[in-house]
């Protein structure tokens, strides 16, 4: 079973990519998320791997944090959801939003998802309110793998947190993007709008 693969990016498709490792391209569906984040052709990527095995095929599903990884496998065991529906949900609805969806049953808010009507959303809120993490964990354990990172990069608590705080306000929510914004309001090459 494939777990992650790092390679060179060959192509990006609206719901897939091929990543080359070794000399093999492998094709892998993608969320939206995921794609939107990603760099150019010929870029170097990581991606978690979900490999998904029926008799006749063998898909790939990638994602950019173990968060989202789990929370798609998570909406696997769901009654009805298949990995299509999964992708699906994930492309629709940032993770950590979907996480506070569930948390506060806000059936309007997940029935806005392309393709998920109210009976399978309630679904969702019954099957997964006990099984997904607490938002606030989610984004402690976020904050806090972030603030790590910063901290082994060699900078001071104090400004790895301001810099973080200030990139976490702007709505960026995966680990690798807060990083960047980070690194970028740390080395002052932040952009004219302001922090």
């Amino acid at each position: 079973m494939i777990g992650s693969l790092r390679g060179k990016l060959i192509s990006r498709r609206p719901d897939n990519v091929i990543v080359e490792v070794g000399g093999v391209g492998y094709q892998v569906n993608v969320p939206l998320s995921v794609l939107a984040n990603f760099p150019e052709e010929g870029s170097s990527v990581f991606l978690h791997i979900y490999t998904h095995v029926r008799e006749d095929a063998l898909h790939l599903y990638g994602f950019t944090t173990e968060d989202e990884k789990r929370i798609f496998t998570t909406l696997l065991g769901v009654t009805g959801i298949g990995p299509k529906m999964a992708l699906n949900i994930l492309s629709g609805i940032a993770h950590d939003d979907f996480i506070n969806a569930i948390e506060k049953e806000d059936v309007a808010l997940l029935c806005r998802i392309p393709g998920l009507g109210k009976k399978t959303a309630q679904r969702l809120i019954l099957e997964l309110r006990e099984k997904l993490p607490r938002a606030e964990q989610f984004r402690d354990r976020l904050f806090e793998d972030t603030l790590s990172a910063l901290v082994n990069l060699g900078y001071k608590k104090s400004e790895a947190m301001e810099s973080l705080e200030a990139a976490y306000k702007k709505g960026y929510k995966d680990i690798e993007t807060l990083l960047k914004e980070s690194l970028k309001y740390l080395t002052g090459n932040n952009s004219e709008e302001e922090y």
